[in-house]
């Protein structure tokens, strides 16, 4: 693995069953990455991928930098041939090889504007990375995918589910305040996808639809209800339109998942990403109840970042 950007970076299985491994053993690669740095470059706030990444390349005996681009940094162009004559300082062709000087493993985490999809949805920032830097670039989240956030879904689920059978597994929409990316839902239902052992639904009010290249293979409704009947795992998230793009079509309250509504699922595990908006997209009597696996999820995004990081160290102790 070169760099982790989507899930077709990556061996699905292998990662989820390394990040298991890292969870009852986690300094067993403390000498992993001894004399390496990684990087962290943010644009947008983040509490719990900047911090587990840290844990993470800590137990594997890496030093981490973060540093808040957004804030501290200069800003950045990207465009081919431009003439900078305008607000940004520094071309991403003249950073990114510099900071490929001083670390080892380079970590983005991007926002997307909202306002432009085809800008958006080039990831321009994270691809000029991968590009420029010549070191292994992970995704800390982009503008249209969190890989991360994913595989650390997949292994919740995994360590989990008990039953030979497949789970099924609902991606349904919430409500919210404001308008939010696709990333994470896009990257849930890609990863999902690509792990292939499930049955998979997504739920939405109509003019949600998200990217069909990503949602392909799954079955998608505008009624939650049936979508979450003899549920196993639902995964409630809110995004704004993709077609529409940014834009917030409804904030119908009915789709907040309440806990009269998981009592049509299998006992339903219930599962976001956080942060979370209380009684707007679930309500307290699920996210403190048993059916909540939203901390131990959080808490598994240590041991999805210490098996990217890891499978990233010994691809590129190998080329030493």
């Amino acid at each position: 693995m070169k760099h982790f950007i989507s899930v077709h970076d990556a061996n699905v299985q292998g990662l989820i069953q390394s990040a298991l491994n890292y969870k009852s053993h986690p300094l067993k690669d403390k000498h992993l990455g001894a004399g390496k740095r990684i990087g962290l470059l943010f644009l947008n706030p983040s509490m719990r991928t900047r911090l587990s990444t840290q844990v993470a390349a800590s137990n594997l005996g890496m030093e981490s930098i973060v540093f808040n681009v957004g804030q501290e940094g200069w800003a950045l162009e990207f465009e081919e041939q431009v003439i900078m004559n305008g607000t940004s300082v520094e071309h991403v062709k003249d950073a990114a090889p510099v900071l490929g000087q001083y670390f080892d493993i380079i970590g983005l985490r991007t926002f997307p504007s909202l306002q432009n999809k085809e800008k958006d949805y080039s990831d321009a920032y994270i691809r000029a990375f991968v590009k420029y830097c010549g070191k292994p670039v992970v995704s800390l989240e982009s503008a249209t995918l969190h890989p991360l956030q994913s595989l650390t879904d997949l292994i919740t689920i995994r360590e989990t589910f008990t039953h030979t059978r497949k789970p099924k597994i609902v991606l349904t929409w919430a409500p919210h305040v404001k308008a939010l990316p696709q990333c994470v839902a896009n990257s849930f239902a890609q990863w999902v996808n690509a792990w292939g052992q499930a049955d998979f639904v997504i739920t939405h009010p109509e003019g949600y639809e998200l990217d069909p290249q990503f949602t392909r293979g799954a079955t998608i409704t505008h009624r939650q209800d049936e979508a979450l009947k003899d549920a196993d795992y639902i995964y409630v998230k809110n995004w704004s339109a993709y077609k529409d793009y940014g834009k917030v079509l409804c904030s119908d309250a009915s789709w907040m998942l309440t806990h009269k509504k998981i009592q049509a699922g299998n006992q339903a595990r219930v599962m976001h990403c956080l942060p979370v908006r209380r009684n707007v997209e679930l309500s307290d009597e699920i996210l403190d109840g048993p059916q909540s696996l939203v901390t131990r999820e959080a808490g598994n995004r240590v041991w999805a970042a210490q098996a990217v990081l890891a499978e990233l160290l010994k691809n590129d102790n190998h080329h030493e």
